[in-house]
């Protein structure tokens, strides 16, 4: 584990380079300050870069255009890849009919829509309609009443045996330097304790995601694991997840990692990242154009 005080000069050593969303790009105030120069960057040296992230909200067009919308041109739908994504994926395979159930807002399940089956908010379920759920689905922790519907989605899981997917593992997203918000994969967690079941998780710090970006890189070309780096700013998922994955990893502090208790952290968690290093920005005056 090194210290690194310059951004760029890790991001040289890799021919790749996987970031994790929030706490890394942006927080909910908006983008990171002079993240954009981090890509402008990565363009220059023609290095590729992939978006790998929880954040199950919005499909990968919906999530691209929301950098655009700040001013970040560089990330493109085919450079996200998402918890979401796998979500649908599964539900493809595994879920053929029924109402699709889920705590999350409508954007977020629009794009899980799968043949055959209708997707609900929990709070429309009822008891004429209880019996048609054939899943359940932790999506997003905006887009509902947390006292209701929290309440709801227990007591559905209560009376059916259905599956359940976590489609964002995250327990809380960082809104600023200092405070965080808690996310939705705490509320499963919560819920899964209620009800006494396992449910199927999507997202860091699983391989499924890694393996998913490391497969669109390798329908075009060879590549070796120790070709990429992960970029993030929580040890239990984005770190955790890369090291798993055989990956270098970098954490940064701009995030749900704060500075002053970061070695801490580690020590009490046994999660090594390869470095560690403020932020993602490639700062001024470090390449000439």
């Amino acid at each position: 584990m090194k210290r690194i005080e310059n951004f760029k000069s890790i991001i040289d050593k890799y021919n790749v380079i996987f970031f994790d969303a929030f706490g890394v790009l942006k927080t909910h105030q908006g983008l990171m300050p002079g993240i954009e120069r981090t890509f402008a960057y990565l363009e220059a040296q023609k290095k590729e870069y992939y978006i790998v992230t929880n954040d199950a909200s919005r499909s990968p067009l919906q999530l691209a255009q929301s950098y655009h919308n700040k001013g970040l041109m560089a990330i493109t739908p085919d450079r996200i890849v998402s918890s979401g994504m796998l979500t649908k994926e599964y539900l493809d395979l595994k879920v053929d009919h029924g109402i699709v159930a889920y705590l999350g807002t409508p954007e977020s399940s629009h794009y899980i829509e799968s043949p055959g089956c209708h997707t609900m908010p929990v709070s429309e379920v009822n008891a004429s309609n209880m019996d048609k759920v054939s899943a359940l689905i932790f999506l997003d922790d905006e887009g509902f009443s947390w006292f209701e519907d929290i309440n709801k989605a227990v007591n559905i899981l209560r009376k059916r045996n259905i599956p359940v997917i976590v489609a964002n593992t995250d327990h809380a997203y960082p809104l600023s330097a200092n405070d965080v918000s808690i996310a939705i994969g705490s509320i499963a967690s919560m819920v899964e304790n209620i009800v006494g079941k396992n449910f199927i998780r999507f997202g860091k710090p699983d391989s499924q995601m890694f393996m998913f970006a490391y497969d669109l890189i390798r329908e075009r070309r060879p590549i070796s694991k120790n070709e990429i780096v992960m970029v993030g700013d929580t040890l239990q998922t984005d770190i955790l997840g890369g090291n798993k994955f055989g990956l270098d990893t970098v954490l940064v502090l701009s995030g749900n990692t704060l500075p002053h208790n970061a070695e801490t952290r580690i020590a009490a968690t046994g999660i090594v990242p390869t470095y560690i290093c403020d932020n993602a920005v490639v700062e001024l005056g470090e390449f000439g154009f």
